[in-house]
């Protein structure tokens, strides 16, 4: 797996690019001089943690047959304070899914993702506690 970035300005904003092709843009905080021109790299990795769980997801429960008609998938991630460098340490998930599906398979699915498929996870894992909740239709389901 190869990406490339190339600079954008003078300053942090930057342009990758994978092998699809597709360029992500990534910026600085304006705080240490960037322009919010993209995404901060650490959010990169929450948005990859979410990214990979909601493909092993939505691949499961394709294969059982579970009609999704809408995923939102909401992650807040706390960083060690005063800390270089600053890994994170707690990440809260919450799946919101909509469309005719079963609470268990949902369950299931999520459980694969989490504890089985997702690399992100499994990284992630080594220095963050990950937890999850999850909602069918607007309906908190206990996990």
């Amino acid at each position: 797996m190869k990406v490339e970035l190339k600079r954008v300005d003078n300053a942090f904003h930057f342009e990758a690019v994978g092998a699809a092709g597709v360029p992500v843009n990534i910026d600085a905080n304006p705080e240490v001089g960037g322009n919010n021109a993209g995404a901060r790299p650490m959010e990169m990795i929450l948005m990859g943690l979410g990214g990979c769980s909601a493909i092993d997801i939505t691949l499961i429960l394709k294969k059982q047959k579970q009609e999704i008609t809408d995923f939102r998938i909401h992650i807040d991630g706390d960083r060690e304070a005063n800390a270089t460098p600053a890994v994170f340490t707690n990440i809260r998930i919450h799946y919101a899914l909509s469309g005719n599906l079963d609470e268990q398979k949902v369950k299931r699915a999520i459980d694969l993702s989490m504890d089985k498929y997702c690399s992100v996870t499994a990284i992630l894992n080594k220095t963050a506690q990950i937890s999850y909740t999850f909602s069918i239709n607007a309906v908190s389901v206990e996990v």
